[in-house]
């Protein structure tokens, strides 16, 4: 089975599954009738480059061992109170009642990766290339990006396609995201839009492709390990940013540092990181991650647990509407009257309203809702709520948006967790 680095939780849990089939597909490792070393070079020569050094004792190492550099390296530092989800590729999401703020500050940013971050993130000598079909290639340092274009900043969401996938039944193979895999930081940085149209977009441009500096967890310099895009036509808009800073600092090494793609509203993966290169082509870009399965859902609803034919998947744009609740973590005791807060979005639209049930949707409170401080933002809302007496209740909250679509439920089951949007719940304890 090869190695999916969707479908494990971590590099410890994965080599226990089965280390000898594991050493094989991860590390391309071949040992010896002993079980220990490496038979075979390209092992070895991957498993070296990961680590950045040669291994003199190799010949010893038992085989499915993990190297402690991978095992003991603090991945999360610069972050507070998120869970880890994959160690490689570095995977966290944060608890619900950590995203209360209204904007999401770097420390509480999820991440997802599908690579390994790069090591040489230097600003200074960074440079962002745009080519394919324009009329003036380009290459651009960040102080080119900087001085030669309108520098803004714009509290922007981004939300991993698969947020929610935790909660599908039967089970949808990929990180077990719960609801923390969504932010809304204030992002500074120019528009992709002015970018693209200072190097002139030709007549016949389709849609982007996006690079970016992460490597292979293979460690195979030739290979990419995602490479999305978007249609030109949301390319162009203008809340999409090539981003420099995030919270008015320096971008976090796991959000991306020091240069990434924010395309609000659509799946987190269009929002590159590490940017190296934006390429303009006549066809629906066709990297790593854009064709298959990944990042698309079928054409139809289907039964729990159905075969769809790749041909039946359509490529995900735009996020459904949402809503989540900040201010109570599950299962909290509270007093009987509490303020209730969150946040709602629905991708490139607005949200209109969110309600509030504490009797398991028989009735219904509107909260107050704010107006996006800019497009692309995610809106706060807040409402006191009263309950009659002690004992067990749940708060449920849903959004609609603009175009009058109502966060569900449930939604229909899809073979690779995407989109889940379903009403979110939080059980509370009356004292």
């Amino acid at each position: 089975m090869p190695f999916d680095n969707e479908k494990h939780q971590g590099i410890s849990e994965f080599f226990a599954r089965n280390p000898e089939e594991v050493d094989r597909e991860f590390f391309g490792r071949i040992a010896h009738s002993d079980r220990r070393g490496f038979l075979g070079g390209a092992g070895l020569a991957t498993v070296g480059a990961m680590l950045g050094l040669s291994i003199p004792f190799h010949r010893n190492m038992p085989q499915g061992l993990i190297p402690a550099a991978f095992a003991a390296e603090d991945v999360l530092v610069g972050k507070d109170g998120l869970t880890l989800l994959n160690d490689r590729p570095i995977n966290a999401e944060t608890p619900p009642h950590f995203l209360d703020d209204d904007i999401t500050p770097t420390n509480r940013h999820f991440i997802r990766n599908n690579g390994i971050p790069p090591e040489n993130v230097d600003p200074a000598s960074w440079t962002l290339t745009v080519d394919g079909l324009v009329d003036q290639e380009m290459t651009l340092s960040i102080d080119d990006l900087r001085n030669q274009f309108e520098v803004v900043t714009m509290a922007l969401v981004i939300e991993c396609g698969g947020n929610g996938r935790a909660f599908f039944n039967p089970p949808a193979k990929g990180n077990q995201w719960t609801l923390g895999a969504v932010g809304c930081s204030n992002w500074t940085g120019v528009r992709l839009k002015d970018v693209l149209e200072k190097a002139g977009v030709k007549s016949n441009v389709v849609y982007t492709a996006h690079y970016g500096a992460d490597g292979h967890l293979s460690g195979d310099t030739s290979k990419l390990p995602i490479s999305r895009g978007v249609p030109i036509a949301k390319a162009l808009t203008d809340d999409v940013l090539i981003a420099f800073e995030m919270n008015g600092g320096a971008l976090h090494p796991q959000n991306g540092a020091p240069l990434r793609l924010v395309v609000p509203g659509w799946p987190g993966s269009c929002s590159q990181k590490w940017l190296t290169r934006i390429q303009l082509r006549d066809q629906v870009h066709d990297g790593p991650k854009m064709t298959g399965t990944s990042y698309r859902v079928p054409n139809r609803s289907v039964a729990p647990g159905e075969e769809v034919a790749k041909e039946d998947f359509v490529i995900i744009e735009r996020m459904p509407v949402k809503s989540l609740i900040t201010s109570q973590e599950n299962n909290s005791e509270i007093g009987q009257e509490i303020e209730v807060r969150g946040h709602a979005w629905s991708g490139d639209r607005t949200v209109d309203r969110v309600d509030l049930s504490i009797d398991f949707g028989a009735t219904w409170l509107t909260a107050e809702l704010d107006a996006p401080v800019n497009s692309g933002a995610w809106q706060n809302w807040r409402q006191t709520v009263t309950f009659p007496k002690a004992g067990y209740y749940e708060v449920w909250a849903r959004a609609m948006d603009s175009a009058g679509v109502m966060q569900p439920f449930a939604i229909d089951w899809n073979p690779k967790g995407y989109l889940n949007n379903t009403m979110h719940r939080v059980a509370l304890r009356v004292g």
